[in-house]
């Protein structure tokens, strides 16, 4: 089965009730559709897989990638969709290299909506609607910032896709921006 959006919103909320994972979810949802469409591929099935990544995190943090290949091979999902979403744990709690555009981008930018989310929350307007490259650049320099972001697993996945960081980050934010409001980052102007 390959999942509908709406399908996999209900998967993802039947294991995750805490706002702030739900808001990474739609995040993360949000920027891998805007890259699927940056690389003319399938929006729908990018942004599944990006909302679906972190659904074993709240119950099970330290089977975290196993527990979500267990719980979607149980409900018969995909097994491309189910080595994508592990995909994204390489070298931290799996061994799945990332090998597709799909699987290089999620092992990207999960990590660095992260970081553009805490930035957000730093700034005046706690909006990502305003936020430009350079503020996100600062904050990476720094690594007592938002401490529990993986710099190197963000600079790795640039590598993987042959990109610069300046164009990913710009790239995430452009897809953060397209779901402000649901995932708390339109702010206040």
């Amino acid at each position: 089965m390959k999942p509908n959006r709406k399908q996999a919103w209900q998967i993802l909320t039947e294991y995750t009730t805490t706002e702030a994972l739900l808001q990474h979810a739609l995040a993360v949802e949000a920027v891998m559709r805007h890259f699927a469409e940056l690389s003319g591929e399938d929006p729908n099935e990018w942004g599944v897989i990006g909302l679906l990544h972190d659904l074993d995190y709240e119950q099970f943090p330290d089977q975290h990638c196993h527990k979500t290949a267990e719980i979607l091979e149980e409900k018969g999902v995909d097994e491309n969709y189910i080595r994508a979403i592990c995909s994204h744990g390489y070298g931290i709690c799996t061994d799945i290299e990332p090998q597709s555009k799909l699987e290089k981008t999620l092992y990207t930018i999960d990590e660095l909506t992260g970081l553009i989310n805490a930035v957000c929350l730093m700034r005046p307007s706690k909006s990502v609607l305003d936020l430009e490259v350079k503020s996100v650049r600062k904050k990476f320099k720094q690594s007592s910032f938002a401490a529990g972001v993986n710099r190197e697993v963000i600079l790795e996945g640039c590598a993987m896709l042959e990109m610069e960081l300046n164009d990913v980050i710009s790239e995430t934010i452009a897809g953060m921006r397209k779901a402000a409001s649901e995932i708390g980052l339109q702010g206040t102007f």
